[in-house]
């Protein structure tokens, strides 16, 4: 009983938080402004959306087939079919119910290609990882390609903290700040070791752990080259939709594959705070978008929401086939296979 209340709670929460994103990134239309908007996405070019959607559809079977070559050196090898089937469902179910996605994954190819459920939580952590491992380069990139952009935004909202009241930098705030953060670490190292045996404070170990084993974990990959190359390939997808996306607005085709790998990463932050990114991953849009002299409303909302809309569509679409699809291919598989077992084992003659 405990258990499911915690998680209505759990989901009544996650869908809080979306709304309050929503809110968020709406809260300042009025009537005009919204005009503005709806006049905004009249003339977008919604054909745009194709090609992302099939370049985001591309990114998920590179994603499946990198699945697939961390589950090879556990002694299975589920089909390409099977495995992408799971991606696309996993991602359709995450966008009403976080994390569920990622189980039912693994439940599709326990079910299917009879690999045991728990074995494969492992390879998610470890894909998992990779990702933040990549969003966590992608920020870097992005910091060094467009200091000029980032720099100056860093200036008109951080660096004023770091001023005193006569307007000088203050050598102070940066010590206490430093200090604050190795204060926080050592009191987060402290609760950790302290109260170990406490059930939340177990799982946020075991996460960590999961995480370095998920890293370590690639070396027991057998072509690990091409699993890096499909790792860069699928962000390398994800940035050119997010750059085929600024076509879809006059307002916003001249801006540079550059441009793109930010709000992928601002974006992409907003896709994990936010169940499907839902309100969280326009508003991270639209806000970046004003760092190129791009005003937020319309023009950032529109760009928001049809980005948002493109992966939010795809998702629905490649969720419901692969449902569809799913029980259809594997029982065509089934019958299949006694066939081929009773051929084989007809007697010499």
């Amino acid at each position: 009983m405990r258990k499911k209340l915690l998680i209505s709670v759990k989901y009544i929460f996650f869908i809080a938080l979306a709304i309050f994103f929503v809110w968020l990134s709406l809260r300042h239309l009025n009537a005009e402004k919204w005009e503005e908007l709806k006049a905004a996405l009249s003339r977008a070019n919604y054909l745009l959306l194709l090609p992302v959607v099939i370049l985001l559809v591309l990114s998920h079977w590179i994603r499946a087939l990198r699945w697939r070559m961390l589950i090879e050196p556990m002694g299975y090898t589920p089909s390409r079919m099977n495995a992408f089937l799971g991606v696309l469902i996993g991602y359709f179910v995450n966008l009403g119910a976080p994390r569920l996605g990622e189980v039912l994954k693994c439940t599709i190819l326990a079910r299917y290609e009879k690999i045991p459920a728990n074995k494969l939580i492992g390879t998610i952590v470890a894909e998992r990882a990779f990702d933040i491992i990549c969003l966590v380069l992608l920020f870097a990139i992005t910091i060094i390609t467009q200091f000029d952009v980032i720099g100056a935004f860093v200036g008109a909202k951080i660096y004023p903290f770091f001023l005193n009241k006569a307007g000088h930098f203050s050598l102070n705030k940066i010590i206490i700040l430093l200090a604050a953060i190795v204060v926080f670490l050592l009191i987060l190292r402290y609760l950790l070791a302290r109260f170990a045996h406490i059930d939340y404070v177990l799982r946020i170990k075991l996460l960590i752990a999961g995480i370095w084993h998920g890293l370590t974990s690639v070396r027991y990959v057998k072509n690990k080259w091409m699993f890096l190359f499909q790792t860069v390939l699928i962000w390398l997808l994800y940035l050119l939709s997010t750059w085929l996306g600024f076509f879809a607005l006059e307002q916003t085709r001249h801006l540079s594959l550059a441009s793109a790998a930010v709000v992928l990463a601002m974006g992409s932050v907003g896709m994990i705070v936010s169940p499907g990114g839902i309100g969280a991953y326009p508003l991270m849009v639209q806000q970046t978008i004003s760092l190129y002299g791009i005003a937020e409303e319309p023009y950032g909302q529109a760009l928001g929401w049809l980005l948002w809309f493109g992966q939010f569509f795809t998702f629905i679409i490649c969720g419901v086939f692969g449902f569809i699809l799913l029980p259809i291919i594997n029982k065509k598989k089934a019958n299949e296979e006694p066939r081929n077992n009773t051929t084989e084992n007809l007697p010499v003659t």
